[in-house]
């Protein structure tokens, strides 16, 4: 067995080719789009590569690719915390302790060369994209931006000397159940209040809000586990490629304004995940056209993105947006919604969602190791 870095475009479509191979026959797997993959992988299109470097690497067995995995390093996440992390991402591996082992080493090797001293994962390839292990909930297929892997992951990271750092929570909110009268009432008291309006995301002038939804989302931020400024063009980068998502019912995602301040966002598309899954990969020649018609069965919601900014808390407003997003996704016929990553120490977050009578569905693990760096 080698490994090698991935220096060339061959190898660079043979690390993302083994992800579909690895998981051939898995029902619950959604292959990723081969060519978003490549795009997501390249520098000179990503806008996350300004402030990050990157270096990948595949194991042969043979010949044959049997393993893969990313370091990585976020500069502007490493400023805004004070620390030196290195990250593992896009880790992908037969069940074989000393091949993940091999694989861990390069990266390790990599991140000491670079004066890293932890490195933590995966993380793919930062917070705001899936991210963890999964360690429960195998039992149904991943929604969008969420991670899956074989149940034996978890393992070959603390065969190889990782501990548990943090585990990230995911619910699930049906329309069959209805709100609790506790969410309806503060929601009524917060409308009939007058102050708070809210309103669909205008998607004809997504630069305007881009940096509405972007100032909330910086309000927020504090040195708390995972979260980090984005730059200007990573953060539009995301939102356009959410954009068409969001236009397919433009409805489901909300800005609350008060006295004309922006104040919270609830953004909540169709699971293109059920979509994505008829594809097997691959646009053409004919992955677009199943994609098209899978996409007319999707019946499942994933909530992306939620903020308020502070001094708006503990007032109502996300018991004002759950119910709007709510009542609009049942009038249209979605059967739930999955909501999260929430990180297992955010009691707040954690206890807002589960007032909504929503239930923890999955667990996903984020894995820590010391570096010599």
């Amino acid at each position: 067995m080698i490994i090698e870095e991935v220096t060339s475009p061959r190898a660079r479509d043979e690390f993302i080719r083994f992800q579909l191979d690895h998981y051939a026959g898995d029902p619950n797997f959604v292959p990723p789009i081969v060519a978003e993959r490549r795009d997501f992988l390249d520098p000179r299109t990503n806008p996350f590569f300004e402030q990050a470097r990157i270096a990948t690497f595949i194991a042969r067995r043979h010949g044959r690719v049997v393993g893969r995995i990313a370091a990585v390093i976020d500069e502007r996440y490493n400023r805004f915390h004070g620390t030196s992390d290195g990250v593992v991402g896009l880790f992908e591996s037969q069940n074989d302790p000393g091949l993940a082992s091999a694989l861990f080493s390069a990266a390790a090797a990599w991140l000491e060369a670079r004066h890293m001293r932890r490195v933590i994962g995966p993380v793919n390839l930062a917070f705001h994209h899936d991210c963890g292990v999964l360690i429960d909930g195998f039992e149904r297929p991943p929604s969008m931006m969420m991670p899956y892997n074989p149940r034996y992951y978890a393992r070959l990271f603390e065969a190889n000397g990782f501990t548990r750092s943090r585990d990230l929570f995911s619910y699930e909110l049906l329309t069959s159940q209805g709100l609790p009268d506790k969410v309806v009432r503060l929601a009524e008291r917060v409308r009939l209040s007058g102050r708070v309006r809210v309103r669909r995301v205008d998607t004809a002038n997504p630069e305007s809000e881009i940096r509405r939804i972007k100032g909330i989302y910086e309000a927020m931020l504090k040195p708390g586990f995972g979260f980090a400024p984005m730059s200007e063009a990573e953060f539009t980068a995301l939102v356009q490629r959410l954009r068409p998502i969001i236009l397919l019912r433009p409805e489901l995602s909300l800005i609350a304004e008060a006295d004309g301040e922006a104040i919270a966002f609830g953004i909540v598309v169709p699971d293109t995940n059920i979509a994505q899954r008829a594809a097997g990969g691959y646009l053409f020649p004919f992955g677009l056209a199943k994609m098209l018609w899978a996409a007319r069965s999707i019946d499942r919601l994933r909530g992306l993105l939620f903020g308020i900014k502070d001094g708006w808390r503990r007032r109502g407003i996300d018991a004002l947006l759950t119910q709007e997003i709510f009542l609009k996704a049942k009038a249209l016929g979605y059967v739930g919604a999955e909501l999260g990553w929430v990180v297992e120490d955010d009691k707040l977050i954690n206890r807002t969602i589960q007032t909504t009578g929503a239930q923890r569905i999955k667990t996903y693990r984020i894995f820590e190791r010391p570096l010599a760096g």
